[in-house]
């Protein structure tokens, strides 16, 4: 089966532009490099007589590509990077998010409002370490050092295993609180730390499908395990996977070994991400804190909503706790197919449009549960409306995994990655978390917190394509000024 596409066209002479039926304007000569391995598409030159022909090649996955040439340890990366992502990803969205909250309230004795003031300090301190240890990673060269990432990987992973196994014997504030200090430490080194790894083992043009595979999976597993969200199982199965975790990090990362020599070359070719090509985007720039921002309100409305609808009992048949486990594998199925439409559009489509079709989804999503809680009967809601959800949380999990590595190159990875995902995630999700919490234990109606969450979605979904309109008709003024 072919695995390409090749158009070709000669130009009329070779200092004269034209433009072609399949790419951009051409004027004969060849680009600085015959090709660009890591981009989606490739443009060959050939001279022939007085003209040029430019071919232009469209490539499938990198993946694929390998797996012809048999490099089995480029593929290795993959399996890695998704091993590890997949993993890390479950064990916070489960394990620490919603752990936490059974943690404090049923074994601790706390407050949901107390409950909420940890995770607040939880989501700070996450923070604060995040974006020191992605700015240490950066200036010490560690970000392209593999070897530095798997021994910080390996210590983490032997301190969050301690940290999950005395978990259910944490019974008084104090043990609590020093828990979540010691938890925040963890997780705030293991965001530039892993995500960072898309450097090292994913090259450019895989980054959308990849990131749809491991946020898929993780959702995939969380909807349909555990069927009871309690510290103690949570413990008793997550210190069990860690353990083999731990054996195989310690026996790569202090080791030296050819497989993990030729892997931690590759950000040597997959060290710049997709839209910094033309020019690499800036820790300070607009356009990247205009993302932040944008990711900060997606990871907010998320849980603000999130969190009171699983505890609504009018809800929880339709939701992640719902006790028919085919209403969590229809779920669980869902999370996966639309992670991996989000990832064929994040691979062909513009960021802004993913971004827009988040917020419409999140909009449409709690309109819907407002009119229900308004006009619905007393029954069980259609699938429908946890559809509608499951679609825009996996289509931001896909872009939050892929965007941060895409908007850096060597230098910036562990900085942008930091500054990203600790903000626009942790922050994002602990605080609003909070917030839920805290409106719950002021008995907020849920008619009047989800109300409050629509709002919100709609202001980011309307806000979105107007700020966009603004923008292009300011580069419009500027482009006329200056010709």
């Amino acid at each position: 089966m072919a695995s390409r596409s090749t158009y070709w066209r000669k130009a009329t002479s070779p200092g004269r532009s034209r433009p072609t039926r399949f790419g951009p304007t051409f004027d004969g000569r060849c680009p600085p490099s015959n090709t660009d391995r890591d981009s989606t598409r490739q443009r060959l030159c050939d001279w022939r007589g007085n003209g040029s022909v430019v071919i232009e090649v469209t490539d499938c996955m990198k993946l694929f590509e390998l797996a012809r040439e048999r490099r089995w340890i480029p593929i290795t990366g993959y399996v890695v990077y998704i091993s590890a992502l997949t993993a890390g990803y479950y064990y916070n969205l489960t394990f620490v998010q919603l752990g936490l909250i059974d943690l404090g309230t049923r074994l601790v004795g706390l407050s949901p409002a107390a409950v909420s003031m940890a995770m607040g300090v939880l989501a700070l301190l996450t923070l604060f370490v995040a974006v020191a240890s992605g700015v240490l990673l950066d200036r010490r060269g560690w970000s392209t050092d593999l070897y530095v990432k798997f021994r910080l990987l390996f210590g983490i992973i032997l301190v969050q295993l301690v940290l999950t196994a005395v978990a259910p014997y944490v019974t008084s504030p104090e043990a609590f609180g020093l828990w979540v200090v010691v938890c925040s430490v963890t997780l705030g080194v293991g965001i530039p730390v892993t995500f960072s790894f898309m450097i090292d083992f994913i090259p450019v043009r895989d980054r959308g499908y990849v990131a749809a595979v491991v946020a898929g999976l993780s959702f995939f597993v969380a909807a349909l395990y555990p069927m009871e969200w309690r510290i103690e199982e949570f413990s008793t199965v997550m210190a069990a996977a860690m353990v083999p975790a731990v054996i195989v990090l310690g026996g790569v990362a202090f080791r030296r070994t050819d497989i993990v020599d030729e892997l931690a070359r590759q950000h040597e070719t997959y060290g710049t991400g997709r839209f910094c090509r033309s020019q690499p985007i800036g820790t300070t720039s607009v356009t990247f804190w205009a993302l932040v921002v944008l990711m900060f309100g997606v990871f907010f409305i998320d849980s603000l909503g999130f969190l009171r609808i699983i505890e609504t009992p009018t809800y929880i048949y339709t939701s992640w706790q719902s006790p028919d486990l085919s209403v969590r594998l229809f779920i669980a199925v869902t999370h996966l197919v639309g992670a991996l439409f989000a990832g064929v559009l994040y691979t062909n489509f513009d960021r802004k449009w993913l971004f827009l079709w988040v917020f419409g989804l999140f909009a449409f999503t709690h309109l819907q549960y407002v009119f229900h809680l308004r006009f619905g009967s007393d029954g069980t809601p259609p699938l429908l409306m946890p559809m509608f959800y499951v679609l825009a949380v996996s289509f931001y999990t896909t872009l939050n995994f892929a965007l941060w590595p895409d908007l850096s190159t060597t230098e910036t990875i562990g900085t942008h990655t930091a500054l990203g995902v600790g903000i626009a995630g942790w922050l994002a999700t602990f605080l609003s978390t909070a917030l839920a919490l805290y409106s719950e234990g002021v008995e907020l109606s849920f008619l009047d917190h989800l109300t409050y969450v629509n709002a919100l979605a709609l202001l980011f979904a309307v806000s979105l394509p107007v700020l966009l309109y603004v923008h292009r008709m300011v580069e419009l003024v500027r482009e006329g000024a200056t010709s």
